[in-house]
């Protein structure tokens, strides 16, 4: 979670079930939907962010040449999930979770009605691109990376990124500042050249997992525990099935869908997740997630009666994919299972 305190440490072709891995592990390639670039002029990857939000995102994202529309857009949702009523036990409130001492000091009035409301979302939003810029200016005679600086400054504070003369040896400032970026390219528009992205080794394994629970009955909020007696809800078994190959998504579907970079319907690959949400312009309303095993058909957990099995993708609230990688699943922040607040670990002396 955030900290927003100023000047001191900052306190998210038909299926084959036989021998299908082999075909898996061959290898297929397909255009990313993202890019590695790092820029003020990046374009938000449609899907990513709630539509209501993401013209403001967009427009205050290139505020400074600091940020960028991704990362700003990459910070709101490791902050609050772009929840505009979220709160945490340590009192920072809003979509960029301001503390209100800091608020009082970096809130900004972005739609013009005469107040500026930690609550409201294009307040919230201008506001934490505001304090990013701010903090960027801070540090801007600090060597290296501006983007980083700026970044580690947020969470360190920027007496700590000046006295380093860069990112300081805090294990959480450098981790923190490596998931923003590389959770901002998981947000960010693919470029006309962007090249292809190869199919993980992971995805083979994690299928494969999958095929082992066929048949099972599905339980809702089950994990495969043996409390679960072996049983899974839908974003149970997508976490299991990584978790198997050594990738740790997060529990609920509707954070697993930002744990890599997201091609289109045509460019599906086997070991592709697949979501299902009831608003095709608000992943927020993300209920449901398979893993793709080609030809136009998933593997996955459906509802309550049912039984783990193959399902087509087509004729129901299709949303879009994610092509899992290592790098964008370890970028995710860890929530609490109850409140749905970022757990952050304790903070580093500044």
């Amino acid at each position: 979670m955030v900290l927003r305190k100023a000047g001191a440490a900052a306190v998210a072709a038909g299926v084959v079930a036989v021998g299908f891995v082999a075909v898996v592990t061959l290898g297929t390639f397909a255009a990313s939907g993202t890019t590695g670039t790092v820029g003020n002029n990046l374009a938000i990857e449609a899907g990513t962010v709630p539509a209501a939000y993401q013209p403001m995102i967009q427009k205050w994202g290139t505020l400074c040449p600091e940020i960028s529309p991704p990362m700003l857009a990459a910070q709101l949702y490791q902050e609050s999930g772009f929840d505009p009523a979220a709160r945490s036990p340590a009192k920072a409130y809003g979509m960029a979770q301001f503390l209100e001492a800091t608020w009082a000091t970096y809130g900004v009035d972005a739609d013009g009605d005469g107040k500026k409301d930690i609550w409201n979302a294009s307040d919230a939003i201008a506001s934490a691109a505001t304090y990013d810029c701010a903090l960027a200016k801070d540090v801007a005679g600090v060597p290296g990376d501006k983007q980083a600086n700026m970044l580690a400054a947020y969470n360190a504070g920027p007496y700590a990124v000046i006295r380093a003369g860069g990112i300081p040896a805090y294990r959480e400032t450098q981790g923190y500042v490596r998931n923003i970026q590389a959770l901002a390219r998981n947000f960010t528009a693919p470029a006309p050249a962007s090249g292809p992205v190869a199919l993980s080794a992971q995805s083979a394994g994690a299928i494969y997992f999958a095929q082992n629970q066929l048949g099972k009955p599905y339980l809702w909020g089950g994990t495969g525990s043996a409390d679960d007696n072996g049983r899974f809800d839908c974003s149970g078994l997508t976490q299991a099935a990584f978790h198997s190959v050594g990738i740790e998504l997060p529990r609920v579907a509707n954070d697993q869908w930002y744990s890599g970079p997201h091609p289109s319907r045509d460019e599906l690959r086997a070991g592709d997740l697949v979501f299902f949400a009831t608003d095709p312009n608000d992943p927020r309303s993300i209920h449901h997630v398979g893993i793709y095993v080609g030809g136009g058909y998933m593997l996955d957990a459906p509802h309550t009666g049912a039984f783990i099995r193959y399902d087509k993708i087509d004729g129901r609230d299709y949303f879009g994919a994610t092509r899992v990688t290592p790098d964008g699943a370890q970028a995710l922040p860890t929530r609490d299972d109850k409140t749905g607040a970022v757990i952050a670990p304790s903070q580093p002396k500044a």
